[in-house]
């Protein structure tokens, strides 16, 4: 076990925001801290670095507490700037690490990158001259961003040309969009997907549903998963849209009183007559713990998926310097029924690997109409739907071939792929040959694209076991059918190609007449 000793004594040097103590114990404290202080500062055989030491200080510190209390340095504070207000500086290109290469997923449409020809499926070789095989899409990310004006130099090594090239890049303010996505399914099931709640979610979700009535919606499927948070203030925003006023959304119960809050829904919802299905997995935490509870609770719709992450602490960010802070945890919050869904975090190894407790040593309790809830755990769904990947589909989602295939296949690189004509050809083109398949407003994943995939991964000496490759046919075509749409028509339509064919959002269109007769029972 590394010893806290140090950090913990010292970290009483920075000055932070303690709402109240007893002076005798925390005057000690800090005699003590001086004490070590002027020991290090004297006796310690080198020069000491002090703001260094008051990092470690307090990072060591806060390791005693709870998991969700840490020190934001200046990259992850402007991390979290960044997603609250729902802007950054960068390049505009959405990348993803596969295998050892960088690659461009898609580039932001009117961003920088867009603007100077970055196309999907490029590989960003180099950053500023720097190798990016061993750099993971995180730190690649953070290299790209950077202040408004300056500029960075992309090596891209492109399909059909010679050699890399360099493209000099100036940082524009991009967007981060909260709602990335939007669609409308037959029979007029909306399905709009929250990225995180940050600042502006209320409003974009605002959007998002107005576009949809206008298209005539009559029930919704609303997106929680992978969504791991953000602001409270969000999250009850967008819980008052469906809930009728007065609906007590959330509590918070902390030791200082002044942390004591309830938070209501204070407007008569726009949508509390709305048809309504959430869906969780183990990635929905915090903010989007808080919609989930409070739409489950009041049985005001169904939660469909996996348990939640199961974090029901609040945090405060309390500034240090103008580029650093500290998160503490100042409470913990209670969904309208009373019910904390926070997981054990006594065993570290646990908590982060998402174990869960057994169902019946969870506590009980009870929603509006009187079903029976758990805490303790998460949110746990209405309805069960599993959504873990086959490992041999996992292994090849993460190695990038479904991807890389769809690219070669829609520029007619395969050999299935030459024989089709894409809307995505430009007119006159090579492809456009007589006697070719032309492509309409949709494409079908049939056996011969499955056989085609197959050759595609012979050459790429991708091995794989027949049995593995049968039990995830299913998954693999969706997969196809989702990344061909998207190097077809862009990465949205892509998106909504894959949303029509989740099995989870299959299931919560298929229990969307369950939800509907909630608001036939108020």
């Amino acid at each position: 076990m590394k010893n806290r000793l140090v950090p913990l004594v010292l970290a009483v040097l920075v000055v932070l925001p303690v709402p109240s103590r007893d002076e005798d114990l925390w005057s000690a404290a800090l005699t003590k801290a001086r004490g070590i202080a002027d020991v290090l500062e004297d006796g310690y055989y080198e020069p000491l670095e002090t703001e260094d030491l008051a990092v470690a200080a307090i990072k060591g510190t806060l390791d005693t507490l709870d998991p969700h209390s840490y020190f934001l340095d200046p990259s992850s504070f402007s991390r979290m700037r960044e997603d609250y207000t729902g802007k950054y500086f960068g390049v505009g290109m959405q990348i993803q690490k596969q295998g050892d290469a960088i690659v461009v997923i898609a580039p932001i449409e009117g961003g920088p990158a867009w603007r100077l020809g970055v196309l999907p499926g490029d590989v960003i070789s180099r950053i500023d001259g720097e190798s990016t095989v061993p750099i993971s899409s995180y730190d690649a990310m953070q290299k790209l961003r950077g202040e408004k004006g300056t500029e960075v130099t992309v090596t891209m090594v492109r399909d059909g040309t010679d050699k890399p090239f360099d493209l000099t890049i100036t940082r524009e303010e991009i967007p981060l969009l909260s709602v990335p996505y939007v669609f409308l399914f037959d029979g007029g099931v909306g399905y709009i997907y929250i990225r995180n709640f940050g600042e502006e979610t209320p409003r974009e979700l605002e959007d998002a549903l107005a576009k949809l009535a206008g298209q005539g919606m009559k029930s919704l499927v609303l997106d929680l998963r992978l969504n791991t948070g953000g602001a409270l203030a969000s999250s009850i925003e967008v819980s008052d849209l469906f809930l009728p006023r007065g609906s007590l959304i959330v509590s918070m119960d902390g030791r200082n009183p002044r942390y004591d809050q309830k938070f209501s829904a204070y407007a008569d919802g726009q949508y509390e007559d709305l048809p309504l299905v959430i869906l969780i997995d183990q990635g929905t935490a915090s903010a989007s713990e808080i919609v989930s509870g409070a739409v489950m609770d009041h049985d005001r719709g169904l939660v469909v998926g996996e348990d939640s992450w199961g974090k029901g602490l609040v945090q405060t960010v309390f500034p240090l310097a103008p580029d650093m802070a500290v998160a503490l945890t100042v409470a913990k919050y209670l969904t309208p029924s009373g019910r904390s869904i926070q997981r054990d975090y006594s065993h570290l190894d646990d908590y982060l690997t998402s174990k869960r407790a057994p169902e019946d040593s969870r506590m009980i309790h009870y929603t509006a109409r009187g079903r029976k809830v758990l805490g303790q755990g998460g949110i746990t769904p209405d309805y069960a739907v599993d959504s873990l990947l086959k490992p041999l589909t996992g292994r090849l989602r993460i190695r990038g071939e479904f991807f890389g295939y769809a690219r070669k296949f829609v520029q007619h690189q395969t050999e299935l792929g030459r024989k089709f004509v894409f809307p995505s050809d430009p007119p006159g083109g090579r492809a456009a040959a007589a006697g070719k398949i032309q492509v309409g407003a949709s494409f079908v994943v049939t056996d011969e694209v499955v056989a085609d995939f197959r050759r595609y991964l012979g050459t790429r000496q991708v091995e794989y076991d027949e049995a593995a490759f049968g039990a995830a046919e299913p998954e693999i075509r969706r997969e196809l059918e989702r990344e061909i749409a998207g190097a077809i028509w862009g990465v949205e339509a892509g998106m909504k190609v894959s949303r029509e064919n989740d099995p989870v959002v299959l299931k919560a269109i298929e229990v969307m007449p369950e939800a509907a007769r909630f608001l036939e029972r108020r």
